[in-house]
Formats: C-alpha cells, sequence, structure tokens
C-alpha cells in the first residue's frame, strides 16, 4: 500500500496547483487546459511559418519573439508540473515528461551550441519543437479510448499485416514472371512495390502493366485493396464499440484524475486506487470539481 508521503500534497498552495494542471474536470483546470492548447497550436503555427522562406525574411524577428516567448512560458509550465508533484523524477521519466522536456530543450540547446559552418546541420533540433503538438492528446478525453482499442487490437492487427505482407510478396512476385524486365518490372523488389501501390489504391503510375494478364492480375489486386482497405478499420471500430462506457451509468463517469504514481488517466471520480499501479488516488477537496 503506497504510504502518505507518496501522495500528492493534501493542502496547502501546491494541492491547488496540482488540481489546476493536472485535474481537467474543475473550472480552473478546463481554463488552463484552453489556455495551454492555444498556446501550443500558436507555438507550432510559428514554427510552420518559419519554414517558409518569405515570411522568414519578412517576419523573422517576430517569429524569433514569439518562439522565445512560448518557450518562456513552456518552461514555467515544465517547471510547475515538477513543483506540484511529490517526486518531479516520476514525471520527468513519463511519457508527457520526456514530451514537455522535448519541446521546450532544442531552443535553449542554440545558446550553447554555436552555428558554424561545421554545425549548421544542428539546426535539424529545432524541429524538436514539433513534439508541442503531441502535448495535445493529454486534453483530449477519448485518447484514452482509442489507445485501449488499439492495444486491444494489436494481435488481430499484427496478423492482418503480416497477411498483406505475404500478399504483396507474392502479387509482385507473379506480376515480375507476367510482365518482366521489358516492361518496367526490373526485379522482384520492383514489382512488390508496384503491388504495394497497387493494393493501397494510391496508383503513382510510374510502373504499370502492358499485357493483358499482368493487367487482368492489377484489376483484381485493385479490387481487393478496396476490400483489405476495411479491415483494420472494422478491427479497431469493434474494439472502440466494446470498451465504450455504459451511457447509462453516470455515477462512474470517466474523468481526468491523474494517478501521482504514475501518472495514468482516467479514473472514475469515485476510484480510490490507480486502476494500473495500484496507487492510492487523492480526492479532490469538495468544491474543486465543477
Amino acid at each position: 500500500m503506497p504510504t502518505q508521503e507518496n501522495l500528492i500534497p493534501l493542502s496547502g498552495w501546491r494541492r491547488k496547483l496540482y488540481i489546476i494542471i493536472y485535474e481537467a474536470d474543475t473550472r480552473a483546470g478546463r481554463i488552463f487546459d484552453m489556455a495551454l492548447i492555444i498556446a501550443i497550436l500558436l507555438s507550432v503555427a510559428c514554427v510552420m511559418l518559419e519554414s517558409v522562406s518569405s515570411i522568414r525574411q519578412q517576419y523573422g524577428t517576430l517569429l524569433t519573439v514569439l518562439d522565445w516567448t512560448f518557450t518562456i512560458l513552456f518552461t514555467i509550465e515544465y517547471t510547475l508540473r515538477l513543483i506540484c508533484v511529490h517526486k518531479p523524477l516520476r514525471y520527468v521519466k513519463s511519457f508527457f515528461g520526456v514530451i514537455d522536456l522535448l519541446s521546450i530543450l532544442p531552443l535553449y540547446l542554440g545558446l550553447f551550441i554555436p552555428e558554424s559552418r561545421f554545425l549548421a546541420d544542428i539546426r535539424i533540433l529545432r524541429l524538436l519543437r514539433m513534439f508541442r503538438i503531441l502535448k495535445l492528446s493529454r486534453h483530449l478525453g477519448e485518447a484514452a479510448q482509442l489507445r485501449r482499442a488499439l492495444l486491444a487490437s494489436r494481435r488481430k492487427i499484427t496478423v492482418f499485416l503480416v497477411t498483406v505482407i505475404l500478399l504483396v510478396i507474392v502479387l509482385g512476385t507473379l506480376m515480375y514472371v507476367i510482365e518482366g524486365p521489358e516492361h518496367g518490372f526490373t526485379s522482384i523488389p520492383i514489382s512488390i512495390y508496384w503491388a504495394i501501390v497497387t493494393l493501397t489504391t494510391v496508383g503513382f503510375g510510374d510502373i504499370t502493366p502492358k499485357t493483358p494478364l499482368g493487367q487482368a492480375l492489377a484489376s483484381l489486386v485493385m479490387i481487393t485493396g478496396y476490400g483489405i482497405i476495411a479491415v483494420p478499420t472494422g478491427i479497431v471500430s469493434a474494439e472502440i464499440a466494446r470498451s465504450a462506457p455504459d451511457p447509462v451509468s453516470s455515477d462512474n463517469r470517466s474523468a481526468t484524475r491523474l494517478c501521482p504514481h504514475c501518472f495514468s488517466e482516467g479514473h472514475d471520480w469515485d476510484a480510490q486506487y490507480c486502476k494500473h499501479c495500484g496507487g492510492q488516488l487523492p480526492r479532490p477537496a469538495k468544491g474543486e470539481v465543477s
């Protein structure tokens, strides 16, 4: 059983800060999350605009100022997240802790690594700022349900992908035998590439069969592709429907309560222990939930 010191603060400003930052089912938490989502989207938009040469030349200074502003804001947010939990190192090593660090680290690295002609490629680190957009997933209530559905169907999807791989190998080999190098199918790997493009209904058209038998096989592959596309969708949809909460049950609604031990979300408000690690869950005080 987890000891009391492993829990979040039960009173004081650190507890209030924890409720605001980690609990999205409070009024203050919803306001904080909304402001954070807007900041994330704006920061990602700045990164995208900075990659456009004409915009960078005209508004480069403004984009740099905005980039530093968002980085400082996210640094403050990251620091506050560490302050209001009892064991900050656990959050640092968690998935979202790593994402938060990656979203602010590259700009600071630029201060210590000179952009000389030998280190010009270090600018690629700035692309790591795009990790900010992954922070959005923590604010989507349906993300946990989708994640559970994908994990529950991973074996079925794996079998499906293996089957598709075997199918494209066989179809590519057949097409290589039928068409041959004189029609552009110069090797079995090239023929497998054609089979993948055709089976997925992409159809680049860079390689096309010329013989009647090859065209008949291509037609079969195209028709098969339409049927195959729906398979993984049906698998995941079935798992989502199976894991969907009971709409008539409102007392045990899933919330965004976060476990202070493993930082997993989606616990019911009447739950006392984490369903992932077994750690004790602190209950919000009266008036903290709205």
